[in-house]
């Protein structure tokens, strides 16, 4: 079951602890797509309250495997005061090509005319593979609010050539495959959104104005280090029940299980998990 109680430690946490200040509800690390419509509601709701004054922007994912829903989410997103909605591609039925992707994305945006639409692109989990370079072509008739992308792709030669062709900077890029963060930066992206960010906030925080000074080697053994972590917990089987765990090793809030058919971690997994990254030295000293 959702547990409201706990966000308004988890919005201070990530605020304090790891100088976030920016949250993407109901995503993929979230389990959106488990949840039914209440509960997504009722979470948007309680992260869009709790984050009043302390957050800069709240994104609610609204997609939905139904257009209805998925319409209704986005209403109700927009009534709450979301700094910005995002939707990912239908996964069973699929979009086959670009126009019948923008068509469902543009039903959707219509329903919240006001604010700031992405499109949240991850191909891994919907297997729907139309390139952002080519969604991108035309699409602000289509949607006036389109905003940008969060990418979660390992394919930077799309991400590549959607910045390269955003001359105007109309459109964001956030970038979500975590281990490759520092790369999407080099060729330009502008953020990221990442399930990582969660409990080493603060660690990408300081690859960041690494990066931004520049001081490339610095920014390297940040992201080196996030990597060696990722790289080792992949193989013991990393997904959003383990990412659980590790946040609730890190942040001592209570994430709780996961929803079937995820099932919990296993007790070697935190054991090993808790080790390697208790292990790490980071550039920082910490």
């Amino acid at each position: 079951q959702i547990n409201l109680s706990v966000i308004r430690q988890y919005v201070d946490y990530l605020v304090s602890e790891q100088n976030v200040k920016n949250v993407f509800v109901n995503g993929t690390t979230g389990e959106g797509l488990s949840l039914n419509i209440q509960e997504r509601k009722q979470l948007a709701e309680e992260w869009v309250r709790q984050g009043k004054d302390k957050l800069d922007h709240v994104i609610i994912h609204v997609g939905a495997l139904s257009l209805p829903e998925s319409q209704e989410l986005a209403k109700h997103a927009a009534a709450i005061g979301a700094s910005g909605i995002a939707v990912i591609a239908p996964s069973f039925f699929k979009p086959r090509n670009k126009d019948e992707l923008i068509a469902f994305l543009q039903k959707v945006a219509s329903e919240a005319p006001a604010v700031p639409f992405y499109y949240y692109h991850i191909p891994p989990l919907t297997g729907v593979k139309i390139r952002v370079e080519e969604l991108l072509d035309g699409i602000k008739e289509r949607i006036p609010t389109f905003q940008g992308v969060k990418f979660s792709d390992t394919d930077l030669l799309d991400l590549a050539q959607c910045i390269n062709k955003n001359e105007r900077e109309e459109f964001v890029f956030l970038y979500g495959v975590d281990e490759q963060l520092l790369s999407a930066l080099a060729i330009g992206a502008d953020g990221a959104v990442g399930s990582t960010y969660n409990y080493l906030g603060q660690k990408n925080n300081l690859m960041l104005q690494a990066f931004g000074k520049p001081d490339l080697a610095l920014a390297r053994k940040y992201q080196f280090l996030t990597g060696e972590f990722l790289s080792y917990v992949i193989k013991l089987g990393f997904g959003v029940a383990q990412t659980k765990a590790v946040m609730t090793l890190v942040s001592g809030i209570p994430m709780g299980p996961p929803r079937l058919p995820l099932v919990d971690a296993s007790e070697d997994f935190i054991i090993k998990a808790k080790a390697k990254l208790d292990s790490i030295v980071w550039p920082d000293g910490n």
